[in-house]
């Protein structure tokens, strides 16, 4: 990414009380640690900040948003216009009511479910097993085990490109599997949820299974970014990818994980474009195959190199 076209981009960017950062890297902010950086890199110190920024921003200025990485690609020349990634002040939770909690978007998936937990409400067990923040979890929909996003959602707020801030109904979210009709610019900064009064014990132990069974079943101490693919209507894509041909497949320094066919690792010297040609031709593979197309799962964005 050129420096002196970041640096003159932040010139044109209005005044924040957050951070803004040129030429930022991305890779140590994703899973698979690979990627170029953000032409120009915004922390909101909160949301009256990301909305003050949103309005004064040029119009012309491509805004991303990013979470915690757990189910992003991001290519290798990096990520033009600005990136922004929400922070502390976007990490509370807070309980509503018997039934209800309240959580910001930077939110862990699995501290929500702890949250839920500690104040014994059922429902949210799922979470545990979803490495990401809620931001993603409410832009796929993100379910594991039997729940999703949708089965505990009441209402999120998100920020407009233009800076107003919206409240978003069930109806206005749209949930399919792995997906929400919401527009792609809109910013999520918070969320409602609800399950059900339960017992603190059974839930622990329901969140224990959902662990168990994560750790025993997926390549979680690898550099991976989670399921790359969606599942299609009637298959499982681990199956898929397996039948394929393409356990252990390698490009470069990326690998279809020997453990779960679904997961891509980077094996240590990867770069995005090893993973992401990786993808494609399991895709391929499993076309010529089975007949059916693989849909990613896994975000990708940004500029090959």
């Amino acid at each position: 990414m050129n420096a002196l076209r970041a640096t003159s981009l932040i010139e044109r960017l209005p005044a924040v009380r957050g951070e803004l950062t040129a030429g930022a890297p991305l890779a140590p902010f994703t899973w698979f640690r690979v990627g170029g950086p953000a032409e120009v890199l915004f922390r909101p110190a909160d949301k009256e900040d990301l909305a003050a920024f949103l309005a004064g921003c040029p119009k012309d200025v491509p805004v991303t948003v990013i979470g915690v990485g757990s189910n992003l690609l991001v290519r290798d020349g990096g990520v033009k216009g600005v990136v922004i990634r929400l922070g502390r002040a976007f990490a509370f939770i807070e309980k509503v009511d018997e039934t209800r909690l309240k959580a910001g978007a930077a939110v862990l998936d699995a501290a929500l479910s702890r949250a839920a937990q500690d104040a014994g409400i059922e429902g949210l067990e799922f979470y545990r097993g979803i490495p990401g923040a809620l931001g993603g979890a409410l832009r796929m929909n993100a379910g594991a085990h039997g729940g999703e996003t949708k089965d505990v959602f009441v209402e999120a707020e998100a920020v407009t490109r233009d800076g107003r801030l919206v409240t978003l109904t069930p109806a206005d979210m749209g949930f399919s599997y792995r997906h929400t009709e919401a527009a792609d610019d809109l910013i999520f900064v918070s969320a409602l949820f609800e399950g059900r009064k339960g017992d603190k014990e059974k839930i622990a132990a329901r969140m224990a299974e959902v662990q168990e069974h994560r750790e025993n079943a997926q390549p979680i101490r690898s550099r991976t970014g989670g399921s790359t693919f969606k599942n299609p209507e009637g298959h499982k894509s681990w199956q898929l990818v397996d039948a394929a041909g393409c356990r252990g497949l390698k490009v470069g320094g990326a690998q279809v994980s020997e453990m779960h066919c679904n997961f891509l690792i980077n094996t240590g010297d990867a770069t995005a474009s090893d993973i992401e040609t990786l993808g494609e031709e399991v895709r391929a593979r499993v076309k010529k195959t089975s007949g059916v197309e693989l849909q990613w799962e896994i975000k990708r964005i940004g500029e090959a190199a």
